[in-house]
């Protein structure tokens, strides 16, 4: 079976002399390692103000903690995601509000979201669903509009791109086993212009600053253990020396199914914003008969799947149920086929000439 989602780990002769360095280094936790993972991949993203963390949803429960979220505030958010995107709404005390999707494309509906601002609403989540850039443009005017800051949940889209040259005060990313790039566990936030650097950090760990000596410190608010470690962070400075020609990979595929899947009856391909382009994670397509498609993918050996339920149907977030029209529909059709770097040019040739034969 050709696998939907599989981990890139770097060759041996890399990585475990790095890793075994660390680990045998007399010093495992936070330090130089991750300042460095901190600088590397800031350079790597072009924002360099970014804080590594323990996981993606950390990042993202610092960011709405940054953006003053908390008991009886909103999130305007999406339920096409994984669930750590409102579970960490959820954390705050806040109430997830809903915004429906755009049909072509799954992603935050701009009109949608601006309708469901009010005066409780703190903070607009954007999710880059496997890889695909929401409309930026539209969400930067209406964030310049109303004061409200986005948080993208960037966790599928490391190496997707937005050329329209705002920038969001808070990007989260993942390095969870499965995403782009992997540390095993661990995740970023990317703060913008303007954001406070120094409280960041200080919920990273406890609420202590780490540059002051620890009998010296004091807790004015509490934080959390979100801190990455050297051992985490030395297998994503030796992963920054591959992921280029990683993600290279999941774009060449992408873009060979954009050409390759036109015109095929009951695939729809879907649409990409302006000043976007996406990185592929997953490659995102509607079909009729999703059921029917994805057995009879199976049983031609590519995997296929939705991956994630719709995140309105847990019953934590009850209380935020609203109709969702074009999620309901978009959510009966779309699926994903594999599209990483696993995915070599005959493998892709076999998925396309899979997906032809029918269904």
């Amino acid at each position: 079976m050709i696998p939907l989602v599989k981990p890139y780990i770097p060759p041996r002769e890399a990585l475990l002399p790095a890793l075994e360095a660390v680990l045998y280094s007399g010093y495992i936790a936070e330090g130089e390692q991750v300042y460095e993972f901190e600088r590397r991949f800031g350079e790597f993203t072009g924002n360099k103000n970014v804080l590594a963390l323990s996981s993606g949803t950390a990042a993202l429960h610092i960011a709405l903690l940054l953006s003053g979220v908390g008991p009886g505030d909103k999130v305007i958010s999406t339920p096409l995601t994984a669930e750590p995107t409102n579970i960490a709404i959820a954390q705050t005390g806040a109430q997830v509000v809903w915004a429906d999707v755009e049909p072509d494309t799954g992603l935050p509906c701009p009109r949608s979201v601006r309708d469901l601002t009010d005066e409780r609403t703190k903070a607009i989540m954007l999710v880059h669903y496997a890889g695909m850039v929401c409309d930026m443009d539209a969400f930067h005017a209406l964030s310049k509009e109303t004061g409200i800051p986005i948080i993208e949940d960037a966790a599928h889209a490391l190496g997707a791109k937005y050329t329209g040259g705002d920038v969001s005060p808070y990007t989260i990313y993942s390095f969870q086993a499965i995403k782009h790039m992997t540390t095993v566990d661990g995740g970023a936030l990317a703060l913008g212009p303007g954001t406070d650097t120094q409280a960041a950090r200080r919920l990273r760990w406890f609420g202590l600053d780490k540059k002051v000596p620890r009998l010296e410190n004091d807790i004015e608010r509490a934080g959390y253990k979100y801190n990455m470690n050297n051992c985490t962070a030395a297998i994503g400075l030796c992963q920054l020396d591959f992921i280029p020609a990683v993600l290279d990979r999941h774009i060449a595929n992408g873009k060979y199914y954009d050409k390759a899947l036109r015109n095929i009856p009951g695939l729809t391909l879907l649409r990409y914003h302006k000043n976007t382009e996406p990185s592929y994670w997953l490659y995102t397509m509607k079909v009729d008969n999703r059921e029917d498609f994805i057995r009879a993918m199976e049983s031609r050996g590519v995997a296929a799947s939705p991956l994630h339920l719709r995140n309105d149907r847990h019953s934590v977030f009850a209380k935020s149920k609203r109709p969702l029209p074009a999620l309901d529909k978009f959510y009966q059709k779309f699926v994903h086929i594999p599209c990483g770097h696993w995915i070599d040019d005959t493998t892709r040739e076999t998925i396309v000439t899979a997906i032809k034969q029918g269904w």
